[in-house]
């Protein structure tokens, strides 16, 4: 599971839209402006740490145990598939006192593109045929 986090956390070098528009949102001499980019930062990676043990770890646990033995891809999707539901439900509601539902919804979808690609990760290595046993310590 180290994989996808990592993978996760890397995602992040591109910074999502919602950081840009708070690093950026006030003038420097407003007083509203005491974001700085440090508790920036550890939201990120409060948001990376959170949706890993949440989402990730899960689903990738249960995705890789359903799809075992069951064809190339099914691994993969059955994660997708959990990561999906897990998020669907957190989005689901969140909607309910939400008034920018588009904005939720642009969220949603950015943690579900990261996180895909760290589950492909994790899943890609999952799926690798394990060393012999001369080769193991």
């Amino acid at each position: 599971m180290h994989v996808s986090g990592a993978i996760l956390l890397f995602s992040y070098v591109i910074p999502p839209a919602w950081a840009l528009d708070v690093y950026g949102a006030a003038p420097a001499d407003a007083p509203s402006a005491d974001v700085t980019p440090v508790v920036i930062f550890a939201v990120l990676l409060l948001h990376c740490v959170a949706f890993h043990v949440l989402v990730q770890i899960p689903s990738g646990l249960l995705g890789t145990r359903l799809g075992r033995d069951r064809g190339r891809h099914v691994p993969y999707l059955s994660a997708l598939a959990v990561a999906a539901v897990l998020t669907a439900s957190v989005l689901l509601v969140a909607l309910r006192g939400e008034q920018d539902t588009a904005g939720l919804m642009r969220l949603w979808a950015d943690f579900m593109v990261r996180g895909s690609l760290g589950l492909a990760g994790y899943v890609w290595l999952a799926r690798q045929p394990a060393p012999p046993a001369a080769a193991r310590f």
